[in-house]
Formats: C-alpha cells, structure tokens, sequence
C-alpha cells in the first residue's frame, strides 16, 4: 500500500498514519530573516543567530522590484563563483587550490538553493571573469599570490554583498516582499562571511578546515 500524498510504502494494517509530505520544509527566522530548509531544527531556533523559527508556505515572487533582487543575488554569486574558481586555478599552494575549489562549489549550491527557493534559472557563468574585479569589489588590493589576502577579498565580498542587500531592505517599503526578500538575501550572505571568516582563523591557528 502506497501513501495517496507522498507514494511511499507504507506498513500494512488498519492503523492511522500520519504523512509528512505536506509539511512545510522552509523556515524563516524572525529576527535575522535567514531562510532555512528542513523538517525540523533543534528548539524550532535558527541555526544562525537562534532566533525563532517560523513556517513558510509556497511563495511566488512576481514584484518586479523583488525580481530584480533575486536577478542581483544571482550575479553576486556568479561574480564570487568566477573569483573562487580563478583565484584556485591561479594559486601555486595545491592545498589552497584545492579549499578555493570547495568554496566554488559552495556558491555553486548556494545559487541552486536560490534558484529553487525563489523558481529561478541559474544563469551560467562567464570564464572570462578577472579576478582584479573581484578584489575592487571587496575593496582589497589584489595580491593572488598571497593566501591569506584571498581569503580577506572573499570575506569582504561576502560582507559587501549582505551591506548592499541591508541597503535595498531599509529602503523597500515596510513589509513588502520585495524587503523580506532583501533581508533574506542579506542574511544567507551573512552567512557566508561567517563560515569564511570561521575558516580562516581556524587555518591560521593551524587547525584542519571545517569545508
């Protein structure tokens, strides 16, 4: 016997059961605004600031303004994700090659999690990206041969990202979907600086990474 909501098996018998295909599987906190994805969390607690957790239901974004959002969160991405991926094939440390290459990845996923949160296509990225670009972005002097300079450029761009989405949110109008939208982007990009940053000490401490 299949469930009639999720088609699993199910055990045979007369009891009642109970399925879970219905359950919302997305969480927005409401203090930082970070959606996450899951059945459940420890203590319904975010697991980035361990503010309160509330229920997402299916959303639709089709404000042109909100569009625009998920358009630049997309390009920030696309950016971070060229700057990882040359800034590996540029660095002459097999070990630092490698760890520029996870964090490609994570922009990678981090896009495929946009793209399913918000139903948009990922766009595919350009090769020809420099990574002198990345580092006027950040506000960095580029030094690619300097391992821990490539790890500040990728923390300040994470950091600029979630300042420039900070920005667009305070100026949205108040309790618009186009400002949720900000602040969540905002926050994922937070995010991202955090386990960066988190990277980075633990390398200079000499301890293994966490990626």
């Amino acid at each position: 016997m299949l469930c009639p909501k999720c088609h699993q098996p199910l055990d045979e018998g007369d009891e009642q059961y109970i399925c879970c295909a219905s359950a919302s599987l997305q969480w927005r906190c409401a203090q930082c605004a970070k959606v996450s994805e899951g059945f459940a969390f420890p203590y319904g607690l975010c697991p980035l600031c361990g503010g309160r957790l509330e229920a997402l239901g299916e959303r639709q974004i089709d404000d042109s303004a909100a569009l625009t959002g998920v358009r630049t969160a997309f390009e920030i991405e696309l950016g971070g994700q060229a700057f990882y991926r040359r800034a590996a094939a540029e660095s002459e440390d097999p070990e630092l090659r490698e760890l520029f290459g996870r964090f490609a990845a994570m922009e990678e996923e981090h896009m495929a999690t946009l793209s399913r949160r918000y139903h948009a296509s990922v766009p595919t990225p350009s090769p020809a990206f420099r990574i002198e670009l990345a580092a006027v972005y950040a506000g960095i002097t580029s030094r690619p041969a300097d391992p821990a300079n490539l790890f500040r450029i990728a923390i300040a761009h994470e950091h600029r990202a979630a300042e420039f989405f900070t920005q667009r949110a305070a100026t949205a109008t108040t309790g618009s979907t186009e400002q949720q939208l900000y602040r969540e982007l905002a926050a994922e990009e937070r995010e991202h600086a955090a386990t960066l940053t988190t990277e980075y000490e633990r390398r200079r401490a000499g301890k293994a990474g966490l990626l």
